[in-house]
């Protein structure tokens, strides 16, 4: 059974191949000097921070725990910096030194209650106050095929919500409440659902949360 706590050796194998495909917002970082400090935590092969870059903004940082997806990145996006990440959460930067950081389809891939809220707590530490923390990721979804899995592995992970995938791993959906309670001392800012495509392919429905640290 896959561990919750680390999950690097699939994102070094069968998650090199995946495609992530939550859209960024440009408006709601309309606000932030081009030269603000930017993490995207979770980064993958550097899709946002390609966005990023795109949009203008020069200081650009991605950090994964995966070493081949972030030589993708590194490959693919030579505008922005990536970092491997060794012991996560934990980032090597300052306390309140970084401006926004995203988080996309993140907190999926750390099924554990702990593990998030010290994630969060991490991004938390590194925002300056009236810093951006923007979220996407998945609430709990309404159709069969989600309601089956959530079923069928409740009783493994002692989580509704918590599920395999059919090549190993573990992911969870949250409960509004959830996300609500593990943000709770970053103050809300705006949010929005949309569809998406899963990184199989197979349709959704994202929630974003824009919040700023109080």
């Amino acid at each position: 059974m896959p561990t919750l706590d680390n999950q690097a050796d699939y994102w070094n194998s069968a998650g090199t191949a995946k495609t992530f495909g939550h859209p960024l917002h440009p408006a709601w970082l309309a606000g932030l000097d081009r030269g603000a400090a930017l993490l995207d935590y979770g980064c993958g092969y550097g899709r946002l921070a390609g966005d990023l870059a795109a949009l203008g903004f020069t200081d650009v940082e991605g950090v994964d725990v995966a070493p081949a997806l972030v030589d993708r990145a590194r490959s693919e996006q030579p505008a922005a910096r990536f970092t491997v990440l060794t012991d996560p959460p934990r980032l090597a930067h300052a306390d309140a030194t970084l401006d926004a950081a995203l988080l996309f389809a993140v907190l999926t891939c750390v099924p554990d209650d702990a593990a998030q809220r010290d994630l969060v707590a991490e991004l938390h530490r590194v925002l300056r106050p009236g810093g951006l923390l923007y979220v996407s990721d998945y609430c709990l979804q309404p159709d069969e095929r989600n309601r089956e899995r959530y079923a069928r592995f409740a009783g493994r992970y002692g989580r509704h919500g918590v599920f395999e995938t059919s090549d190993g791993a573990v992911c969870r959906h949250h409960t509004r409440e959830w996300l609500d309670a593990l943000l709770g001392a970053f103050d809300p800012v705006a949010e929005r659902t949309l569809p998406v495509r899963t990184m199989n392919g197979r349709p959704a429905v994202a929630t974003q949360l824009l919040v700023t640290r109080r």
